[in-house]
């Protein structure tokens, strides 16, 4: 949030193949193959655009998922370059690993999207659990939850060693009407580390923005120090909102104590929303989607975010607390999905019938109305859960559209979202400084320390 501006929440669109129930495609909304349509995603970023939400954000695996749910996975990069180009003001955001790509190449990647894009580009980092990425990859398994996180610490320095390799005004025109570069104005990285060796200097000139938006979603021990570190939005996925508030104080206390200004950090909790006019209409629209899943889709979709065999489970009994493994550097799968998911079961005392009824998107769930929906939000904004909220409607394009059009103006009425964009830039809508400003400010920052020892 910068100092003359009031403060507002983000709003993200995530866009989850044909939506964020498992069941969406037998509404059928649009064919099961939109997910290989620039013109699906370019509809569902426009209806987002019309609402003047900060983005859409793209989740993405180096790995086939199997099911009938969608037919396949556009490189985000490449589509959103697209998308991009069919739009004016909404930010796009891209997943990409960093445990199956190679940091100076995908720094190439991203600050080209940030250039074509003009300045709305945005990274989500993440590393890949699960054995079956790590073997299209030529290994036998996913690496350790710790070697993960090391190699993605590194993997971001030197990304952003790239993006910052020429200075601001590298690219200045000189009075002859060419660039009139002065010979230090392009430095080599020069980075040796324990997964990457990477000599010359980026491919590109500074982005829009100064450099591109970093968005982190992990919730482990790991996965805060890297977000903390290095992300200026944090996608999380706490379910319960003493959680939420907890979270987002710890990750800012830890920003400070990596030099950063915790304001610098945009904390977005993922919300999964069924929306109607009425409550029985949204149930009614709840119930339907959940009615095309089968008990064997339930019992693999507790499974694999709980990580215990299916055959352990009674879907309709207390869940066996003992059988749940600790999400240690053996657990190879998400820690902050099976710790959010456990906390709310245990706060409510949830079967996992109940609980995989709640948490079908592996986030938290609303059902209800725009007011309610809004209720949720504020409730959540006011009590500092959250500087804002990725959505994942039930089903798209209609639920995007329902949210757009009625939510997003009750929020509106409520002073706590803007009426139209306010910049031009993703770093303007999350109400974030340019890079070159955060980056003066962390020196003063590390000046006034070292003074201070």
């Amino acid at each position: 949030m910068t100092a003359d501006r009031p403060r507002r929440m983000s709003l993200g669109m995530n866009v989850l193949g044909l939506g964020g129930h498992a069941a969406a495609a037998h509404l059928h909304e649009v064919p099961p193959t939109a997910t290989t349509d620039v013109d699906y995603f370019v509809n569902i970023a426009k209806i987002s655009e019309r609402g003047a939400l900060d983005g859409i954000f793209l989740a993405d695996g180096p790995a086939y998922q199997g099911g009938r749910a969608g037919g396949g996975k556009l490189d985000p990069i490449v589509l959103l370059t697209a998308v991009a180009a069919a739009t004016e003001r909404i930010g796009v955001i891209a997943t990409a690993s960093t445990s199956y790509n190679h940091p100076y190449n995908l720094a190439r990647r991203i600050a080209s999207l940030d250039h074509i894009s003009r300045g709305r580009a945005g990274w989500n980092a993440v590393t890949t659990a699960g054995d079956a990425a790590a073997r299209n990859f030529g290994q036998d398994g996913a690496a350790f939850h710790s070697d993960r996180y090391r190699r993605a610490d590194e993997f971001i320095d030197v990304v952003t060693k790239a993006w910052g390799s020429w200075a601001p005004d590298a690219t200045r025109l000189g009075p002859d009407g060419l660039i009139d570069r002065r010979p230090d104005a392009v430095q080599p990285i020069g980075h040796t580390g324990e997964f990457f060796s990477v000599e010359g200097a980026g491919t590109l000139p500074r982005t829009p923005q100064g450099r591109p938006v970093i968005v982190q979603a992990g919730a482990s021990e790991g996965g805060k120090n890297l977000g903390a570190r290095w992300a200026d939005a944090i996608f999380t996925a706490q379910t319960t909102l003493e959680d939420g508030i907890a979270f987002a104080r710890d990750i800012r206390a830890r920003a400070a104590a990596f030099g950063r200004n915790p304001n610098h950090v945009r904390i977005l909790p993922g919300l999964s929303t069924v929306i109607g006019s009425t409550e029985e209409e949204a149930q009614r629209r709840w119930d339907e989607l959940d009615s095309h899943l089968s008990f064997e889709q339930e019992y693999a979709q507790i499974s694999g975010r709980l990580g215990v065999d299916v055959r352990e489970l009674d879907l309709d009994a207390p869940l066996p607390w003992e059988k749940f493994p600790k999400p240690d550097d053996s657990f190879r799968t998400s820690h902050g999905f099976l710790e959010a998911q456990l906390s709310l079961a245990r706060r409510e005392n949830l079967t996992p019938r109940q609980l995989v009824k709640r948490i079908r998107s592996g986030h938290r769930l609303a059902v209800g109305t725009p007011e309610q929906i809004a209720d949720t939000l504020e409730q959540w904004f006011r009590a500092g859960a959250g500087d804002g909220f990725n959505i994942m409607p039930d089903a798209f394009p209609s639920g995007a559209e329902i949210f757009v059009d009625h939510v997003v103006p009750e929020l509106r009425r409520r002073g706590l979202f803007r009426h139209e964009y306010e910049g031009t830039t993703l770093r303007d809508h999350l109400g974030l400084p340019h890079h070159d400003l955060i980056e003066a400010d962390e020196r003063e920052r590390a000046g006034s320390r070292a003074l201070a020892s």
